[in-house]
């Protein structure tokens, strides 16, 4: 038995999120069938972190375990030809029989993106939030930065959020302007249920205007869920890449991302 680990890119739009799910289209059954084909068995995928329906993933990093015997090639070129369009094998690695592409992650990445402009997006519809009133970026980074270090992050996480323990380390955190475009891109150990868009959003009501700079502080420090304001929408979020220990000999995050 051998396990190889695989990364992943995908478009979230037509599935349910990355879990297995009874009655609906996810990710994870798509690769699962696909992967299956090319090992001639069946197989379990287990990922480094679950997606939401509509979320994508630039690079997702998932596990198998298998009996079969293939080049990476075929496992890459095979998985991608036998999913569907929007669901694509990037790299795989055979690994050592104690690598877990959850457990063994030192940080995951996601980025937020937003289209910032009067007119609603074409191309982007799908694959981006859309704001018409103008974002103040620095003021989003300034805010931001209170996200840093260890904390219970209590007031943003979904109230329906099964996580044991509210806390988390976030190892960085930025906004960005690219003319019309705002792109939040935050790092942690682990995220929790709808962490992210929480953060997107508490952070669009400071680049709007609707609260100061230093409300995001009070927010976190609040633990209360109710005063954080709305959860951001899932098209504009992306599952940007996960960092290991060099000894697995995988893809970095970086270079997933090129």
């Amino acid at each position: 038995m051998a396990r190889v680990a695989i990364g992943i890119e995908y478009d979230g739009s037509a599935y349910s999120g990355w879990q297995l799910q009874q009655h609906a289209p996810s990710i994870q059954a798509e690769l699962e069938r696909a992967l299956a084909k090319v090992a001639d068995h069946e197989l379990r995928l287990t990922a480094a972190g679950r997606t939401d329906a509509g979320v994508h993933a630039l690079m997702q990093v998932a596990h198998f375990d298998t009996t079969a015997s293939r080049p990476a090639p075929a496992w890459v070129l095979g998985g991608s030809a036998e999913c569907a369009p929007d669901v694509s094998v990037l790299w795989a690695r055979q690994v050592p029989d104690d690598f877990h592409a959850r457990f063994s992650a030192l940080s995951r990445s996601y980025i937020y993106r937003i289209v910032n402009r009067g007119v609603r997006p074409a191309i982007d519809r799908g694959h981006a939030c859309w704001l018409r009133r103008p974002l103040d970026a620095e003021a989003m980074h300034a805010a931001a930065q209170s996200l840093v270090g260890e904390h219970d992050f209590s007031a943003l996480r979904a109230a329906g959020c099964q996580s044991p323990t509210p806390v988390r380390r976030v190892l960085g955190v930025a906004v960005r302007r690219d003319s019309g475009r705002v792109e939040i891109r935050i790092t942690a150990n682990a995220f929790l249920h709808h962490m992210v868009r929480n953060v997107a959003g508490a952070l669009i009501a400071v680049g709007v205007g609707d609260r100061p700079v230093r409300w995001v502080a009070e927010l976190l420090a609040s633990r209360d869920r109710t005063q954080g304001g709305v959860t951001a929408p899932p098209q504009g979020l992306y599952f940007a890449g996960v960092a290991y220990d060099p000894r697995w000999g995988l893809p970095t995050e970086a270079a997933g991302l090129r």
